[in-house]
């Protein structure tokens, strides 16, 4: 069985006009117990929400505060639609390759897009916006929390793998994590290419539109042993030992003591 198994499908929510929505909820820690539904979401872009994905997202999920993962320039011209609307905390946190451009981070090059080399490249220029990521959804007054780039894949990706791999949940989680949104691809950029910014997308498979598991395993492997860990590396990044304690606390649902 896989090892997101059961948890799988019930991690989707379902909305008109945004495909890439899921829940970090039900995925394996190590030692035991599992990440809290209910907590964290990661998405694609939420600006062509319809009104009645906000109330699912607000009123069903209780979605409290939106982390836009974007450069600044295309977090302000391509904004949250109506879910912007929606009286959310709303924070732009770009997740981004050092001084990059947008081209940079949403289309680079589809002959020689190597998306493990990117992620490593996004972390490098971002622990500031990661830690402040972190921070946000280690907060109960916060949640719910939902973070997103533009497809909720590489930058989305990056920072899912950081906050799951914070709280111990096993590598291959976290890889099949990343990979779900294979299943959701062509949705997905079928939606952002009628958004004029991201019309140049290649095609589904191709470059940066490429869901490549091996790339995120990378990504982790990279992680743990160049940083000792995404913990290690939130740390010593300025996250405080007890706000990595709340970040625990509130993602991770400990095991189940056995009846005595």
């Amino acid at each position: 069985m896989s090892v997101v198994g059961e948890e799988r499908r019930s991690r989707w929510t379902e909305l008109a006009a945004v495909d890439n929505v899921r829940d970090l909820g039900g995925l394996p820690v190590e030692g035991g117990g599992r990440t809290r539904f209910g907590v964290a979401f990661r998405a694609s872009t939420p600006q062509q929400a319809t009104a009645d994905d906000v109330a699912r997202l607000v009123d069903g999920l209780g979605i409290r505060t939106l982390l836009d993962l974007r450069l600044p320039d295309e977090a302000a011209r391509e904004g949250h639609g109506l879910l912007g609307e929606a009286g959310l905390h709303v924070v732009n946190l770009p997740v981004r390759k050092g001084d990059s451009t947008v081209r940079d981070v949403v289309m680079p090059d589809t002959r020689t897009t190597d998306l493990g080399l990117l992620y490593e490249q996004l972390l490098a220029g971002s622990a500031a916006s990661i830690v402040a990521a972190a921070r946000n959804v280690a907060d109960p007054d916060r949640h719910a929390v939902v973070f997103h780039c533009a497809a909720g894949k590489d930058r989305t990706g990056v920072l899912a793998a950081v906050l799951l791999d914070a709280v111990g949940v096993t590598p291959e989680a976290i890889v099949e994590d990343y990979a779900m949104t294979a299943e959701r691809e062509h949705r997905v950029r079928e939606r952002l290419v009628l958004i004029p910014a991201y019309r140049n997308l290649p095609p589904v498979a191709e470059g940066v539109m490429g869901v490549k598991a091996a790339a995120i395993r990378r990504f982790v492997e990279t992680v743990r042993t160049t940083h000792g860990g995404a913990a290690e590396f939130l740390v010593r990044h300025g996250l405080g030992a007890d706000e990595l304690a709340a970040l625990r606390e509130a993602l991770v649902t400990p095991p189940t003591s056995a009846a005595g």
